[in-house]
């Protein structure tokens, strides 16, 4: 279920005193089961994109499609879209409010009308994807840890059977447990056929799980490629605020001491460089 965004801006308070350009003709298609990271400085338009892929805004010009369908146009059905496009807000867990975390996960999956044994199996479901220990289903969520009720609040968009899952931030405010936990949650969601788009600060999350990488600058897309290709460009990252993986700031560092390494995304595969280069030295030798 593709979603293209077809020369997309939007204006905030247009024609007022307080106009803010927020994107600017951003075009490109979020393709069917990829895993597309959203980077940017901080008021970038990350999070005023996200809002347009399930229709909680409207763009000022251009279109979003999902699926081929124009979502803002007359007689779009929101709901449905909704129901296929599932948004998890920065500091999800201020949105829960049930007694327990089942009641909270079930919220959803019941205005889609569900009831009885199938609403049972959806809950279980959902609530066995995040990895939280069988007790905490009749716990209340404010009962449980930071990085929990996180997960508590991602199975409540999980359960409603996304096709689409855009995530704004995810680990933001997490300890690094946390943070490791809920991101192997979205790669095991990701791997089992959901389209996810994830925005992150963190670097070293997006060269590791990213398919593709979207860069926004100043309400632009700046650059679309695979991290490999935008991690490259990383003069040009570092004039927009933004900063490269680790992996790659030790490459260039072990260049620079005159190590022949080429740029790494993952830990694993700069350990293996790291080794094929001192080989060769030793060859050479």
């Amino acid at each position: 279920m593709p979603i293209k965004l077809e020369h997309m801006s939007h204006v905030y308070q247009k024609d007022s005193p307080f106009q803010a350009d927020a994107l600017e003709d951003i075009d490109f298609t979020i393709e069917d089961g990829e895993m597309l990271a959203l980077i940017g400085h901080t008021g970038s338009g990350k999070s005023t994109l996200a809002q347009h892929l399930n229709g909680l805004l409207s763009p000022t010009s251009g279109r979003v499609l999902v699926d081929g369908e124009d979502i803002n146009e007359k007689g779009a059905n929101r709901r449905a879209l909704r129901q296929r496009v599932g948004l998890l807000f920065q500091y999800a867990e201020y949105q829960l409010f049930e007694e327990t975390v089942y009641k909270d996960i079930a919220f959803g999956p019941r205005n889609q009308g569900l009831t009885g044994d199938a609403l049972d199996a959806r809950v279980r479901e959902a609530f066995a994807r995040v990895h939280l220990p069988q007790e905490a289903l009749e716990k209340s969520p404010f009962e449980l840890s930071g990085g929990q009720m996180r997960r508590v609040a991602l199975a409540g968009v999980v359960a409603m059977q996304p096709s689409v899952l855009v995530l704004d931030e995810p680990i933001a405010g997490l300890d690094p447990r946390g943070r490791d936990e809920l991101m192997q949650v979205i790669d095991e969601l990701h791997r089992g056929g959901v389209t996810i788009v994830l925005i992150s600060h963190n670097m070293d999350d997006v060269a590791r799980i990213a398919t593709r990488v979207a860069v926004l600058d100043k309400g632009r897309l700046a650059m679309l490629g695979t991290p490999r290709e935008v991690f490259a460009r990383g003069d040009e990252l570092a004039r927009m605020g933004l900063d490269v993986p680790q992996t790659f700031q030790l490459c260039r560092a072990l260049r620079e001491g005159g190590l022949d390494v080429p740029d790494c995304l993952t830990h694993e595969e700069l350990a293996d460089a790291i080794c094929r280069a001192l080989g060769k030295e030793e060859a050479h030798a």
